[in-house]
């Protein structure tokens, strides 16, 4: 510690030890135009690309569960195609359904789904077009402040 031998030393001393006690504080504030448009169009394309994501999540689940000839009574294989029957009604009759038994392999439905993914796309690049901007230079803002520190008596 420094403060134990700067008792008795004198005032030259002090002097001395008070400039080698200075404090330099340099801060550098940057400053990126357009930074909250950038983010919100990358947010808002990740959002188109979540709900795709879900959406052919489902259909996906519905061709398997009428491929397995799953129950449609059971609550949550009717959740499914509830929810689904939303999404694939444009697409209903649009070939011919082949099946087995129970198992039903729904063609339409691997057309909705990439049908699905091209409009979500499509969307993506009109957000991304019309809300991003390319990053500029970057601002700087350097400030230095320099403050003696005293050491008390």
């Amino acid at each position: 510690m420094v403060f134990p031998l700067l008792i008795g030393t004198g005032l030259r001393k002090k002097n001395k030890m008070s400039s080698e006690n200075r404090v330099s504080e340099v801060r550098t504030v940057q400053n990126e135009p357009e930074r909250e448009q950038r983010i919100f169009s990358f947010k808002a394309t990740q959002l188109i690309w979540l709900f795709l994501g879900i959406l052919e999540a489902m259909i996906a689940l519905r061709i398997g569960l009428k491929l397995i000839g799953a129950n449609p009574e059971s609550p949550i294989v009717a959740l499914i195609y509830g929810f689904t029957n939303l999404f694939l009604f444009p697409f209903a009759g649009m070939t011919v359904t082949p099946s087995a038994g129970g198992m039903v392999l729904e063609l339409s439905s691997f057309f909705a789904m990439a049908i699905y993914a091209l409009i979500a796309w499509a969307i993506e690049r009109i957000v991304w077009v019309i809300f991003y901007r390319p990053r500029g230079p970057v601002v700087a803002v350097t400030e230095t402040n320099t403050s003696e520190s005293h050491t008390p008596r």
